[in-house]
């Protein structure tokens, strides 16, 4: 049986190795051993995933690599959330149904990604439209799954503005008042949300998680 000490770094390299079987493996290694699968998830694959985007916006790792990793995580994840969701109720611990993605014309991931994941985690039922997500796809979206929550994630300046037209055409679809939006980024704050009229601003995983179980109280 190994220890969560053990696992953390084993789900760190799969990720930066890019490697799918090694992330399944270390998965189900940390379910046999009955580690700590959120931490698992939090300090090996997300920390990773973060490591990986860092180098990312460097420059020395190129969108492919990024699109590899992420595939390595949410193979991981599909793993280790069935058994989460037992552990913790089933059914009895869903939260509502979330709608993300990247806005239009951005191409970042990361940490949409890493959202997403800690959302289903959660409890909550993930929608997840990938990244350059057409404004059109996400009001479809939440109108075809009746969603609680629409999240959008803009990681550059430019693309914040489509996270203004979302609002908008939610407002034109007659759905606005029934869900709450959800942003972050980069270089998204609570002056934006406030200024676009979004309800959530979150700042990071952890706090997307907490308002947005707040939010479908």
């Amino acid at each position: 049986m190994a220890s969560l000490e053990e696992l953390i770094p084993k789900a760190k390299n799969a990720i930066k190795e890019f490697d799918e079987d090694a992330a399944r493996e270390v998965a189900q290694e940390g379910v046999d051993s009955n580690v700590d699968l959120v931490k698992l998830i939090e300090d090996g694959f997300t920390a990773a995933m973060t490591e990986v985007g860092d180098q990312f916006e460097e420059g020395s790792l190129f969108l492919p690599h990024v699109i590899a990793a992420s595939e390595a995580m949410s193979a991981a994840v599909d793993i280790i959330t069935p058994v989460l969701e037992e552990q913790r109720g089933g059914a009895e611990e869903k939260h509502g149904g979330v709608v993300i993605g990247t806005i239009a014309g951005d191409i970042h991931t990361i940490g949409k990604d890493i959202v997403a994941t800690m959302l289903k985690i959660a409890g909550f039922e993930l929608y997840d439209l990938g990244r350059d997500v057409a404004i059109e796809t996400y009001v479809n979206k939440a109108k075809e799954v009746d969603a609680d929550i629409v999240a959008s994630s803009a990681l550059m300046t430019p693309t914040m503005t489509e996270q203004l037209t979302l609002e908008e055409q939610l407002k034109e679809a007659g759905i606005r008042d029934n869900v709450k939006t959800m942003i972050g980024g980069a270089p998204v704050s609570q002056k934006w949300a406030d200024e676009i009229g979004a309800d959530i601003y979150a700042e990071n995983a952890a706090d997307a998680v907490k308002k947005a179980k707040e939010a479908v109280k």
